[in-house]
């Protein structure tokens, strides 16, 4: 404060000197000797009870203008520990994140491990369907002649026919060259035959399995057509034979109509179990 009045004081002394120049008054000794004058009734000699006063209003400015720094700096080290640990506390929570990520990602890992190791099993298992399929997939049908018509016999003894006209032969379990089926898989299978001729001589053929008749087919009147037809379930094993054979003394007439055919297929495999069941 005491600063401040000094300033306006030597203001005053200033603006009185200028205006003594302009109305052509004082000389520069003059103005020093005024100057002079008028400082030393402003700021007379300081006694060690003013330098105490200017000491304690300098105190006073101070603790009234400058903020305490070393609350400040108090202040600023508690925000500061305060962030660490909302720091420390963020550093926890995105560890336990990072842990519970690398769980999900094991657990879903696994997962698709287990899916990939059914969906193998799956295709294996598709695969090993097939194949069954396939070895079921057993089945023909064929016609007395490939070409022409005519009679076959009468003949004194049974002979086997051979049906060669081959309609279908899933499996190939059957030889148009010798007219034998042969069993490819252990099973049940259905068989049947027809026969067709003209009276007055008989017509009938038999179904045989590995050497013994099973069935016959048998036709008989004097004049006209005569037909029938007969089939039977057998139970083969893998190897086992089935053919037909034409009776003694009758015969037997095919042409591009195939009116005497041979036909099989396999009903279903069978297993050990399932025969003991039966």
């Amino acid at each position: 404060m005491k600063a401040l009045i000094c300033i306006l004081l030597l203001l005053e002394t200033f603006v009185f000197v200028v205006q003594q120049q302009v109305d052509g008054g004082l000389n520069e000794k003059e103005i020093s000797q005024q100057i002079s004058s008028e400082d030393g009734r402003q700021n007379p000699p300081q006694t060690d009870t003013l330098r105490a006063e200017a000491s304690t209003d300098s105190q006073q400015y101070c603790d009234l203008g400058i903020p305490d720094i070393h609350a400040a700096l108090r202040k600023l080290a508690a925000t500061v520990t305060e962030q660490k640990g909302k720091i420390r506390e963020l550093t926890t929570t995105v560890t336990e994140q990072k842990e519970n990520i690398r769980a999900l990602e094991t657990q879903l890992r696994d997962e698709m491990n287990k899916k990939n190791e059914e969906i193998s099993n799956l295709t294996l298992g598709q695969v090993e369907l097939r194949k069954e399929n396939r070895d079921r997939e057993i089945a023909f049908s064929a016609g007395l002649r490939e070409s022409g018509d005519g009679y076959i016999g009468p003949f004194t003894d049974e002979i086997t026919l051979t049906y060669r006209n081959v309609i279908t032969n899933i499996g190939n379990a059957y030889n148009p060259i010798t007219g034998v089926f042969t069993a490819p898989l252990k099973g049940a299978y259905m068989f049947r035959i027809s026969v067709f001729s003209h009276g007055p001589t008989a017509s009938a053929a038999s179904i045989y399995k590995n050497g013994e008749r099973v069935v016959i087919a048998y036709a008989l009147q004097p004049q006209r057509e005569l037909n029938a037809s007969n089939g039977v379930v057998l139970i083969l094993e893998v190897g086992d034979v089935v053919y037909v054979r034409l009776w003694p003394n009758t015969r037997i007439f095919d042409n591009n109509n195939n009116h005497s055919t041979f036909s099989g297929y396999l009903l279903f495999p069978l297993r050990e179990d399932n025969l003991c069941k039966m």
